[in-house]
């Protein structure tokens, strides 16, 4: 049995519709451990080919993602210990860019940092009223290296960097809704079940020769992310290591 303190996540494909949905008791952050979980998960439903489309959600209704671990965050030691954390999340992301098929993101709340990359790294995503996003990196001594390319392909360069600035500030739904993170939102969290449920319906009854074309061609360009999101952890990874950040951190905690 996986240790809670790992997070959980569970797959379950019915009607050609696949659905991935992770936890964790801190706001659904992600261990490293279950950053490779949910690599490995895209990788192998992309192979499906009794998968037509893809459903990623979180547990609850509350947070989407609170990021990645601050407990593992907090005691990385060395450049290689630092390397291979900020690589769980550039892991997931290229998992999904290359993932053959359709991924369908469910933001029922409050996504952070990390969690707005995999929101960013679906192709269509549909949210809640409460689902507010917040790049908070900066404000304890790292930044948003590592997503940088997948959010300033979703909502742009000027977006990320109003995101990026305001390391503090959360914005609103409507507010990622017009900037193109989200496709609709919602009022209720049944409203939201409800329509994803259809879309994901929708998309399944297509060719779904079709669908993995206009994935392809919708991800053109990326390809040098799997070289550059590591290039980007090793940035993260040695800032998380200087001691503006160790202070930063244990503020942070207090």
């Amino acid at each position: 049995m996986i240790p809670r303190s790992n997070g959980s996540l569970y797959t379950h494909t019915e009607n050609n519709i696949a659905t991935i949905e992770f936890g964790h008791d801190a706001s659904n952050s992600f261990p490293s451990i279950l950053l490779t979980r949910l690599a490995k998960a895209f990788d192998e439903l992309s192979e499906n080919p009794s998968v037509y489309v893809i459903i990623l959600k979180s547990e609850g209704d509350r947070a989407f993602c609170a990021g990645a671990s601050f407990d593992e965050l907090t005691v990385i030691s060395n450049i290689e210990e630092g390397k291979h954390f900020f690589s769980g999340f550039a892991n997931v992301i290229n998992a999904m860019r290359t993932c053959k098929k359709p991924i369908l993101g469910r933001i029922q709340g409050k996504t952070v940092g990390g969690g707005v990359g995999l929101a960013s790294a679906c192709d269509y995503c549909l949210a809640t009223e409460t689902a507010s996003i917040k790049l908070s990196e900066l404000s304890i001594g790292i930044g948003p290296f590592v997503i940088e390319p997948v959010v300033s392909r979703k909502i742009g360069r000027a977006a990320f960097e109003t995101l990026t600035w305001d390391a503090s500030q959360w914005k609103n739904a409507y507010w990622a809704k017009e900037k193109g993170l989200y496709a609709r939102v919602f009022e209720t969290l049944s409203e939201l079940d409800k329509e994803i449920q259809l879309f994901a319906e929708k998309i399944a009854s297509y060719n779904p020769k079709a669908t993995q074309q206009m994935k392809k061609v919708s991800w053109q360009g990326t390809e040098h992310w799997q070289e550059l999101l590591i290039e980007r952890a090793i940035i993260s990874g040695e800032l998380a290591l200087s001691e503006f950040t160790k202070n930063g951190l244990e503020k942070f905690k207090k």
